[in-house]
């Protein structure tokens, strides 16, 4: 039944606690409104999005009753709980009758073992959700072969490349079945793009221009050049990597947004080990698109050469324990699960080949009684539940996952509720009873895992919490948000006084289609600050989340100071069991321009706050960040 307008009139001139002085609402206007008119292109208002969710959760057979529906839109529009991003920017869209479950997972990972599996991984990104994908088996691509590939444009072209997400992903198979097959001799594609709208049409839907043909082009011409390199011998995890890296790259369209993304090495691969070690020479600009992990099922797996690079640049790598992934749930508990094979990008949800995880978080700081925290999980539970019974696109992810059923159910905001650690446990275990019920009750197969907690980036903003399990990076500090120049918030942004200036590329030079919004912003004191924490005391409060909660993983980034990394390792060999993933960053000095985050003092927050007036916070008007789905170049993010 869908929210009847008695229950939403009292909410549509209610402000929501948005966090950080305004920041929230700003990032929810950016990343989640939807048009509402397109003659004006208005776009939506909290309580509209929450409308369009709940009831399109109903669509999807959440089975929530009538009560259920109308708490769980009071919850998320007083910022206690909120499903996931991809659910939060679709449910309640067509794109859910046209995608199925595609459209509302967050993440996914992939066995790289043939050509498929690239543009698998390339279909996947471009519908809005970040991979995992291995690079430990390169050999099962086979030998690379001399292949031509050439964009000719001609009427009799092999291949005429669609204005369309599938069509982007197609062509990439053409020009890897150029190289990769049984056939000894040279093989020859010809493309013909006259369909892509060249750079700078107008995507309907998008308040932005195309990017044209062109950066599909230039990144198959990349990909191929990394063929033509291998040309007679297997592929190199390194050049896997690559390949993976600029399918990323090509997603970007345009440096505007990055693709989340994850890759799975072994720990003596020397030269997958030193693939982001910048201090080491000079890089391909693209793999600064992945995040690197080692995959390991024990501590001994670890060579020296994993701590020496974080003793170099700091950020090579993080570790990816397998066999606790396989072995456990929450630590102790023995859930064996054999079919995991690898992680979701920010490696929170261990997955099998093909599998996707749906998201979806708790506030913990704004739940106030231990009542209200089984409430809302099982609430969020039902939504998450009816989005894993969902079909999917291509078989062997739909088979998987109506298998599985994996869920995620995070909490964030944990170093600011601590005194509400010990309330989770039991929600755990009354979520887990009500599982097997509710599972019998539908016919579902109970879920895999249920829990998680993840890194929490764009919701926590929302909310104004620290992001899942990590401390606050400062008490008071500025945090940097990329937007594109021809968004309307940007405008507004500037003109509440907020400082803006271009995004620095890679290379030092200024982008000239996006820019950097910078935010004051504040934690509430008594906060749990990485600056007061120890690593250990980091990595204790990880496996405390992972004993009581998680059942998944808990996706944490370590900041550490040189002189902790021998403690680091000690504390690693006497907990391995409980350690599921994890990576480092040193507290400082990491050597980052325009870093996401980056400290001030109390009396400099003020002092830029007085220049912030909040009266013209984003009128609710202007061009909107919606996409257009059927154009490859509008591809969603990560939301």
């Amino acid at each position: 039944m869908a929210l009847s307008e008695d229950f939403l009139n009292p909410y549509k001139d209610k402000t929501p606690p948005w966090g950080f002085r305004g920041l929230g609402y700003v990032v929810y206007k950016r990343t989640y409104a939807r048009i509402v008119d397109e003659t004006s292109n208005t776009t939506e208002e909290w309580w509209q999005t929450l409308q369009r969710v709940v009831d399109g959760a109903e669509f999807i057979g959440a089975g929530l009753t009538e009560e259920e529906s109308e708490r769980l839109f009071d919850y998320m529009f007083n910022l206690k709980a909120c499903v996931g991003g991809r659910m939060l920017w679709q449910l309640g869209t067509e794109n859910v009758s046209r995608l199925g479950g595609d459209s509302l997972n967050n993440c996914w990972f992939v066995d790289m073992h043939r050509p498929e599996d690239f543009a698998w991984m390339f279909d996947r990104l471009m519908l809005g959700g970040g991979v995992g994908f291995s690079v430990t088996n390169p050999e099962a691509l086979g030998v690379v072969r001399q292949g031509i590939v050439e964009h000719n444009n001609a009427p009799d072209a092999d291949y005429i490349i669609p204005d369309k997400r599938e069509g982007w992903s197609q062509a990439l198979v053409h020009a890897l079945r150029t190289y990769l097959g049984d056939q000894d001799d040279p093989r020859c594609l010809s493309y013909n793009t006259s369909l892509i709208r060249p750079a700078g049409a107008p995507i309907k839907t998008f308040g932005g221009t195309a990017s044209g043909p062109g950066i599909l082009i230039e990144g198959i011409d990349k990909i191929t050049g990394v063929l033509n390199g291998a040309v007679g011998r297997h592929l190199t995890s390194v050049e896997v990597l690559d390949i993976g890296n600029i399918i990323g790259s090509i997603v970007v369209a345009g440096n505007v947004r990055r693709s989340a993304e994850i890759s799975l090495g072994l720990p003596d691969d020397t030269d997958f080990l030193n693939a982001k070690r910048w201090d080491l020479g000079t890089l391909p600009m693209h793999r600064a698109m992945s995040n690197n992990s080692v995959v390991v099922s024990s501590m001994d797996d670890l060579p020296e050469q994993f701590w020496d690079g974080y003793r170099g640049n700091g950020e090579p790598y993080g570790m990816f324990n397998l066999n606790a992934s396989r072995m456990f749930g929450r630590t102790g508990e023995i859930q064996i699960d054999k079919s995991i094979v690898g992680t979701n990008p920010c490696a929170e949800i261990p997955l099998a080949n093909r599998e996707s995880c749906n998201l979806a978080e708790i506030f913990l700081p704004n739940i106030s009684s231990e009542e209200e925290l089984r409430d809302v999980a099982r609430l969020l539970y039902k939504v998450q539940k009816a989005v894993a019974a969902l079909p999917y696109l291509d078989r062997e992810s739909d088979e998987i996952t109506s298998k599985n059923m994996r869920l995620g159910l995070g909490v964030t905001g944990v170093t600011q509720a601590l005194d509400k650690v010990s309330w989770l446990a039991a929600a755990y275990d009354a979520l887990y009873a009500f599982d097997k019920k509710w599972s019998d009750i539908r016919g579902w197969p109970e879920s895999k895992r249920l829990t998680t907690v993840k890194p929490s980036g764009t919701l926590s903003l929302l909310a104004g919490v620290t992001p899942g399990v990590h401390p606050g990076f400062s008490r008071f500090h500025i945090r940097r948000v990329r937007m594109s120049v021809g968004d309307p918030l940007l405008q507004y942004c500037a003109g509440m006084g907020y400082h803006v200036e271009p995004v620095l590329n890679l290379d030092g030079t200024e982008s000239t289609n996006s820019k950097v919004v910078e935010f004051p912003c504040e934690f509430p004191e008594g906060t749990l600050m990485a600056s007061d924490t120890s690593a250990i005391q980091q990595l204790e409060l990880q496996c405390t989340m992972q004993t009581v909660w998680a059942d998944n993983a808990v996706s944490v980034t370590i900041y550490f100071k040189p002189e902790e990394l021998d403690d680091v390792r000690e504390f690693l060999k006497g907990h391995w069991d409980g350690m599921k993933s994890v990576s480092f960053l040193p507290l400082s000095e990491h050597g980052f321009a325009q870093a996401p985050l980056e400290e001030i003092k109390e009396e400099d927050y003020h002092a830029l706050m007085e220049k912030v007036s909040h009266e013209r916070l984003v009128p609710n008007g202007g061009e909107s960040l919606l996409l257009d789905e059927e154009c490859a170049t509008g591809a969603c993010p990560i939301r």
